[in-house]
């Protein structure tokens, strides 16, 4: 068999995680998906490391040797070395280990040991607030720069030529890298410690932090859900929609998934949904909801506080209205640089198959970006027909959430029934909080999602696009991700109970199942059974 492009090797002591970059990365990545990410994701966060001053110039590039990496690929699943992520949390002042690791994987390595270390310090003290003051502007000017050039490449690329596809493949893919450094940027080195300093000043005031975390306003976390209620109220139609949203669709994050813009039938199918709701549910009064809650809030934790710190707190209050809406408005960006490498790509497969040869335009997404921008292989058919009977192989089998080493891989189904058939709870994060019953849905794929107002919608990760589903649900139930993740950012932003990393909830549950969902305590409870008697 050829080289395998979407499975990597690790050293036997380095711990790996799938959480939030499942979330970015979903299901089994193909060849062009991960010689896309790969790179990117490495590369960028590697320049918000050295942005914050944690390593030096020497480990800005990727390393030669995969083990070495921060981000790698087993059985096409991407995974983070949370060792290393660790290792940069002990660099820095302010923060820890334990905190970077949590609140960005979701989790800490069993046994890890923390080893603080004030090296850094002095190059933190010189890089890191440069890059805190200016990253706000650099993130909200990528994603001005890239909305517009979204549109102006996809309305020339039906038209393109080989070169030309080629071309735009490759220029797409160097703003992807960009835009990722640019996101991976403000979420390590500033949405992180403002997020911790948040939660330890409220945590110190004997305050519930989530209310300070939402409410500053609608943005692009929310934004489709908004369109999506004013499309459902005959305020917006679907092509203005798709204008401003074409680019979020299922599986958005992998290349060869359809979004939107391509396909709008899950657009349309939950317009019913939205249409059925009353006005009371209006996103726009839940939003107004949220803000004054955040501002009882900050007026309790400040009052909280003995005066002499009450500076400290404004401010910090005030960093948290600046820097935790960012975190969308970086996506935004990202994901419009991916789509345009989409568009070329599909392009570049149509002209291949007309040249006969690829058997499919599809077939594209089973070479990598050097071989569409460079050199094909001698025999693309071939090789197209080994990774892509690969690609089935791996959808078939599922990887832990955590390993050490390389991780072993079990069948998928393999005790799927014996976990729905348990009755014991579950247990996560509690991410966004309130109590609430109701019938679960799990749902595997969001193109596919039959979720009725009130549902307690159960998946395995989410991303962007999941946000107009969640919002006909009362409660999220996720088995990978931590405090932010995009569930949780969202749950948040909507009011509705929310546990994050359960593990294995959509192989516990079963769509039918009543539930218990308990977003403070981070619990999950059985009820009743699909089926069961009452």
């Amino acid at each position: 068999m050829g080289e395998d492009p979407v499975h990597g090797r690790s050293a036997p002591d380095s711990y790996w995680s799938t959480a939030n970059l499942a979330e970015a990365m979903p299901g089994v990545l193909t060849p062009l998906g991960w010689s896309v990410w790969g790179p990117a994701s490495e590369l960028g966060a590697r320049h918000a490391f050295y942005a914050m001053g944690a390593i030096p110039a020497a480990e800005r590039m990727i390393p030669a040797a995969e083990e070495e990496r921060f981000i790698n690929i087993f059985y096409g699943r991407p995974a983070a070395r949370v060792d290393y992520l660790a290792s940069i949390g002990d660099r820095m002042p302010g923060t820890s280990a334990e905190a970077i690791a949590t609140q960005l994987l979701g989790s800490v390595p069993p046994g890890f040991v923390s080893r603080p270390t004030r090296k850094r310090y002095p190059f933190v003290a010189l890089r890191l607030p440069r890059t805190f003051a200016t990253t706000p502007s650099a993130v909200r000017r990528v994603r001005a720069e890239s909305d517009a050039w979204w549109r102006a490449e996809l309305a020339r690329t039906p038209a393109l030529e080989a070169d030309a596809a080629r071309a735009q493949l490759r220029a797409a893919i160097g703003r992807f890298e960009r835009n990722v450094a640019i996101q991976g940027t403000a979420l390590i080195a500033c949405i992180q410690g403002v997020y911790d300093q948040l939660a330890r000043l409220a945590a110190a005031a004997g305050v519930d932090s989530a209310p300070l975390m939402c409410g500053q306003g609608s943005h692009e976390e929310t934004a489709v859900v908004e369109d999506l209620w004013a499309m459902g109220r005959g305020r917006l139609d679907l092509a203005r929609f798709l204008d401003r949203h074409g680019y979020h669709g299922p599986g958005e994050g992998e290349i060869s998934g359809r979004v939107w813009r391509e396909d709008p039938t899950p657009v349309e199918a939950l317009l019913d949904g939205y249409r059925a709701m009353g006005d009371d549910a209006d996103p726009a009064r839940a939003e107004a909801v949220r803000v004054e809650e955040r501002r009882r809030a900050e007026a309790e934790l400040l009052a909280a506080q003995p005066a002499a710190r009450r500076g400290a707190g404004r401010l910090v209050l005030r960093l948290a209205r600046t820097y935790l809406p960012l975190r969308g408005v970086g996506k935004v960006a990202f994901l419009q640089s991916l789509d345009v490498a989409r568009a070329a790509a599909r392009r570049r497969g149509a002209l291949l198959a007309a040249a006969g040869v690829l058997a499919d335009p599809e077939d594209v997404f089973f070479l990598t970006a050097d071989e569409l921008t460079g050199r094909l292989p001698q025999e693309p058919a071939a090789v197209v027909a080994e990774r892509r009977a690969r690609h089935e192989r791996y959808a078939t089998v599922r990887i832990p959430g955590m390993f050490r080493g390389n991780p072993a891989a079990e069948p998928v189904g393999g005790d799927d029934d014996a976990d729905a058939d348990a009755e014991s709870n579950l247990t996560g994060t509690g991410a966004s909080p309130g109590t609430v019953e109701g019938r679960v849905v799990v749902v595997t794929d969001p193109a596919l999602a039959e979720v009725e107002p009130g549902d307690i919608l159960v998946a395995h990760t989410t991303d962007p696009g999941w946000a107009s589903i969640m919002f006909l649900c009362q409660a999220l139930v996720v088995d990978i991700g931590g405090l932010l993740s995009h569930a949780a950012v969202v749950a948040r932003e909507l009011g509705i109970p929310c546990v994050m990393g359960t593990q294995r909830g959509t192989r516990a549950l079963r769509t039918g199942d009543v539930c218990r969902v308990d977003g403070s305590a981070g619990t999950v409870e059985v009820l009743k059974r699909a089926g069961a008697p009452r």
